[in-house]
């Protein structure tokens, strides 16, 4: 039941080349991502990966520093010209990255119907544009049907965990990871704070266990906007 790993290199060491990867956001895993980047400039690999995730990343850090170095090959997101995306704008512009352009809303329910082994279901969020299909109506309204969203690795950042994987999170962070920690095949956790089996209040946790796979401790991680902010380059 031990899900402890050392380093976040082993963390995310088997990820392998063409993965879906599903990144929590409103926190998100930096020190996972970089090491992602620093396996692959040693290696090139991984490489071709679809990266799920609420925006393309921003500035020079984290999802675009991947873009960057070309380990993407699709985004599929709700905000891919956020501030500060120039990475992606850039390779978007050239044709050298897919895009699928997901709302907001229906990006959250796609990734917790992967969560909760629903593979499809209906919103009215895009009916009417070319986009939309297939679709039906219920009591008169029209609605669009929508996909489950699932992926091979989830990379989350949790402040709390256990050595069985159990998760609390900062603030924001409970946006979107809870729902990204249970739509993959595996999930891969970084968290700020590990304690023994038992330290977490059960009333207190919000991804089980069962959610996750591997647990790395990094004990001060890096805020995303706050290394943008200052114009970190990695």
């Amino acid at each position: 039941m031990n899900k402890v790993t050392s380093t976040t290199a082993e963390a995310v060491a088997s990820i392998p080349d063409g993965a879906r990867v599903v990144i929590g956001g409103s926190g998100a895993p930096i020190e996972l991502i970089h090491a992602l980047i620093d396996r692959f400039r040693a290696t090139g690999s991984p490489k071709n990966l679809t990266v799920i995730n609420n925006n393309a990343g921003n500035g020079s850090i984290g999802i675009a520093a991947m873009i960057k170095a070309g380990m993407v090959a699709k985004m599929v997101c709700s905000f891919p010209r956020s501030s500060n995306a120039e990475e992606f704008n850039e390779k978007y512009l050239a044709g050298d990255i897919e895009l699928e352009l997901v709302p907001q809303g229906t990006l959250a329910e796609r990734i917790r119907a992967a969560g909760a082994g629903i593979p499809a279901f209906y919103t009215p969020s895009s009916y009417g544009t070319e986009l939309a299909e297939p679709t039906e109506e219920f009591d008169g309204k029209m609605y669009v049907r929508e996909r489950w969203l699932k992926a091979d690795v989830a990379l989350i950042k949790g402040q709390k965990g256990d050595p069985m994987g159990n998760l609390t999170y900062r603030l924001a962070g409970r946006n979107f990871n809870p729902l990204v920690a249970m739509a993959a095949d595996r999930t891969v956790a970084q968290v700020a704070e590990l304690g023994e089996p038992g330290s977490i209040d059960p009333e207190q946790v919000i991804t089980p266990g069962i959610f996750v796979d591997t647990v790395v401790e990094v004990s001060e991680p890096q805020q995303e906007e706050l290394l943008v902010r200052t114009g970190v380059v990695y």
